[in-house]
């Protein structure tokens, strides 16, 4: 691996994270509970870490902030134009691999 400098390194993460949320609005098909069964985080835990690090930076971000930022929109209207009930084979499967999500 190339040696990279912490400024550049930043650049490149905050870049990667970009993509990663747009990539997540544009698949709105893709449930939360099918990304906490196969991957064990979901948009909401991303949206979590975020206002977790803007903390530690002194930045304090409310829960509907951060989900804003991730979702593109407020939760409650991402909800209601995208999320679908959870099937018992999800919510089974969700239940028996929660670590606490």
């Amino acid at each position: 691996m190339p040696k990279i400098d912490a400024a550049t390194q930043t650049e490149l993460e905050a870049a990667a994270f970009r993509r990663l949320v747009q990539h997540l609005r544009e698949r709105s098909d893709v449930q939360n509970i099918d990304m906490m069964n196969l991957a064990g985080f979901c948009r909401n835990c991303l949206s979590r870490w975020y206002r977790e690090e803007a903390a530690t930076k002194g930045v304090a971000i409310t829960d509907p902030e951060a989900r804003e930022i991730v979702y593109g929109m407020p939760y409650k209207e991402w909800q209601a134009l995208h999320q679908k009930e959870a099937t018992a084979e999800q919510k089974a499967k969700f239940a028996a691999s929660n670590t606490g999500h």
